[in-house]
């Protein structure tokens, strides 16, 4: 496998911050999936991916870690 781009959010890719913004923002899995025009189901695997990796338990927490490291959007 490829290694993970490092950009400032650690190991998530540049999909996953995308999706990890927009929960920063409030949007729900469904308005995400049409921006991004994906299927649900890939930003429910994208969302899981991403509380996986940062270790967190909610969108909430994962939308205030993203805070804290000053990547929001």
């Amino acid at each position: 496998p490829l290694p993970v781009p490092q950009t400032g959010a650690g190991p998530l890719s540049a999909r996953e911050l995308d999706v990890l913004c927009r929960i920063a923002a409030g949007e729900s899995n469904k308005l995400i999936a049409r921006a991004l025009e994906l299927s649900p189901h890939t930003v429910k695997r994208h969302v899981a991916n991403i509380l996986d990796k940062l270790g967190l338990a909610s969108r909430s927490q994962a939308a205030a870690w993203l805070h804290a490291q000053g990547l929001a959007r």
